[in-house]
């Protein structure tokens, strides 16, 4: 080849790549360059369970809003804060959303930073954390739960549960996870800890397993292979619903006649103190406590953190209908975070050890 020719040729090459580079540094979206958190890249967001199918459904908006990737870690509401203090001094995820005590818990560790998001005006005082380190994201209740095809009859009362008729058909999730460590609070808040204590021993003679989490109970509740768990409203009515799963989730009551109890059991959020990616966590905070994400919450049948959020959905009104007569306890959290670790060590001791039980239970294969 002549030595013009390859000139000429390097020359049209050179203007073709500075042509492409102009174009990639332009892109093809009218969003300014700064409304991306983080400058792009990705947001890690550790969960707890129960909240995927909302994930798969208001996510991809953000992501493609803020040209970012939401990396989800999903684990039990217990794990997520101990992984977080694992990685206490290398924090590798950017928002946290857990269930009380444990989002108490990891403020109380020094694992949260404080943030105001573009919604605390619509947050209540008894919804979010007064040092403004955690808010309520989704509302939520303890439920439990049984197979519509496998239990004609279900339990009215907890007394119901200790009878023979369940010998081998009952599961709740450890203290590892929120709704787990729902269940002892719940009852704790209703007979003390002493009486609590009694009735989760006889409450173990009929109890075939303990799971990590709570989420995989709803999978093996329709199966059959156990006929009533634990569980939560918006997670128990998105596998029935969504799932297509053979489930209803019911309020027992403390004696007959009495009115079922229940506390709520919110998924709460935060952002991380040292995340990778805070200008990100803050944008993914605002925007799952924005209108419009928090108008979906019903879709997943949760009730939404805000006050201002319609209520006149089908998933709303069947929510409200579910919680007709039902006396929500009020929790005394300030005592729960003093005595959980005591309260968890004599579930433990007292539970678990009396029926020769493994200190970690996991969900069966």
């Amino acid at each position: 080849m002549k030595r013009d020719s390859l000139r000429s040729l390097l020359a049209g090459g050179a203007l073709l790549v500075w042509l492409l580079c102009l174009l990639a540094a332009c892109g093809t979206s009218t969003t300014p360059a700064a409304s991306s958190p983080g400058g792009g890249g990705t947001i890690t967001l550790y969960t707890a369970d129960g909240l995927e199918s909302y994930y798969k459904q208001v996510l991809p908006l953000f992501e493609q809003e803020h040209h970012v990737q939401v990396n989800i870690v999903t684990d039990g509401s217990g794990a997520v804060v101990n992984r977080l203090q694992i990685e206490k001094d290398r924090p590798q995820a950017d928002v946290v959303v857990t269930l009380p005590p444990f989002i108490q818990q990891a403020a109380e560790q020094g694992l949260l930073a404080p943030f105001q998001p573009e919604a605390a005006a619509h947050l209540s005082s008894a919804h979010r954390d007064s040092h403004g380190l955690w808010y309520t994201f989704v509302n939520n209740y303890l439920t439990w739960v049984y197979n519509t095809q496998f239990l004609a009859k279900p339990p009215q009362t907890f007394a119901d549960l200790i009878t023979p008729a369940y010998k081998g058909k009952v599961a709740y999730s450890s203290r590892s996870a929120g709704d787990g460590m729902g269940v002892i609070i719940e009852l704790e808040t209703l007979w003390g800890m002493d009486k609590t204590i009694s009735y989760l021993k006889a409450l173990e003679a009929n109890v075939k397993f303990h799971t990590k989490g709570t989420g995989y109970l709803d999978v093996l509740v329709n199966r059959g292979e156990i006929a009533v768990a634990n569980g939560d409203l918006q997670m128990d009515l998105s596998d029935k619903v969504q799932g297509g799963m053979s489930l209803q989730p019911i309020f027992l009551r403390p004696a007959p006649g009495e009115a079922p109890i229940t506390i709520e059991d919110p998924y709460t959020i935060a952002l991380v103190k040292g995340g990778p990616n805070p200008s990100g966590g803050q944008a993914l905070i605002n925007y799952l406590l924005s209108p419009a994400a928090q108008q979906q919450v019903w879709d997943i049948y949760g009730v939404p953190a805000r006050d201002d959020i319609s209520a006149q959905s089908q998933a709303a009104k069947a929510l409200r209908q579910l919680l007709q007569g039902v006396r929500v306890l009020n929790v005394d959290w300030e005592k729960v975070i003093a005595n959980q670790q005591a309260w968890q060590q004599s579930w433990q001791s007292e539970v678990l050890n009396e029926f020769g039980k493994p200190a970690s239970v996991q969900a069966p294969a």
